[in-house]
C-alpha cells in the first residue's frame, strides 16, 4: 500500500464551466493521483484547507487517442474528485496552497 504526502495527492483544481456551476452547490472539483483512496483525499482536503468535507465523489477518465500531425500521441488517464463541503464553507481557489 502506499503512502502520500499530503501535497501528493491533490494535483489541481479543475476549473471549469461545470466545476464552476457546482461551485454554487457547495461543491468543489479537484484533480487527485490516481491511485488515492476517498478517505485519504479527504484528510489532505481537511487538513490543507481547514474545511469539514461532507462527501467524496471520484470519477476515473480513461486519455484519449488523437492524432496530431500525422502521428498517434495519448493524453493521460486522470481521476477526479468531487468535493461537497459543510453548508457556510468555501476554499478559494484565487489564492495558492
Amino acid at each position: 500500500m502506499n503512502k502520500f504526502n499530503l501535497l501528493d495527492i491533490i494535483i489541481s483544481p479543475s476549473i471549469t464551466e461545470k466545476a464552476t456551476y457546482l461551485s454554487e452547490q457547495n461543491k468543489i472539483v479537484f484533480k487527485v493521483n490516481k491511485k488515492a483512496k476517498k478517505d485519504s483525499i479527504k484528510r489532505s482536503i481537511e487538513k490543507i484547507f481547514k474545511v469539514n468535507v461532507i462527501k467524496i465523489n471520484t470519477i476515473n477518465l480513461k486519455g484519449k487517442t488523437k492524432i496530431v500531425k500525422g502521428k498517434k500521441s495519448r493524453k493521460p488517464d486522470i481521476k477526479k474528485a468531487i468535493i461537497t463541503l459543510k453548508k457556510g464553507q468555501s476554499i478559494d481557489l484565487s489564492t495558492g496552497i
